[in-house]
């Protein structure tokens, strides 16, 4: 599997994760404005032509709001959300990121334990934000660039 930028031809097995991955799912024509998008940040996952995984994140000043990550069905439990993860992170830093944030449902135990392994912790919570019935966790990670600048 290698990470290559998002790219259109993405878009449609992009679109069926995402059906297999969450309750509300971002439609294949929701993602076309984060192709081009000068404050998003998309990396996909692929091994052949076949989408794995992907995520991404907006950028807003010094902070990056993960907006999307998923792995499909199939290759879940093979350590590949992790991975993906661990780059978006490295993709935030390198933009400048002093900040990440991201929503999970309270419920999504596996989820909210790979955050809290890289050091996210709960933030705030969203009351009914999935479905206008499931509760989310608003978790954030203070990157190393702001805990070395904040020192002196």
């Amino acid at each position: 599997m290698r990470f290559e930028p998002l790219r259109y031809e993405h878009l449609r097995q992009m679109a069926e994760i995402e059906k297999e991955a969450f309750d509300m799912p971002w439609s294949e024509n929701m993602f076309i404005p984060e192709v081009n998008s000068e404050n998003a940040t998309y990396i996909v996952g692929t091994r052949g032509e076949e989408v794995i995984c992907y995520g991404g994140f907006h950028s807003v000043l010094d902070e990056a709001h993960i907006t999307n990550i998923a792995v499909k069905r199939s290759e879940r439990g093979k350590g590949i959300g992790r991975f993906l993860m661990s780059a978006l992170i490295s993709k935030a830093k390198e933009k400048g990121a002093r900040c990440i944030s991201l929503e999970v449902k309270t419920t999504n135990k596996v989820a909210i334990s790979m955050y809290e392994s890289f050091g996210f912790e709960v933030a705030g919570v969203r009351k009914r934000y999935y479905n206008n019935l499931f509760d989310a966790y608003v978790m954030r990670l203070e990157t190393e660039e702001r805990a070395s600048s904040d020192i002196g």
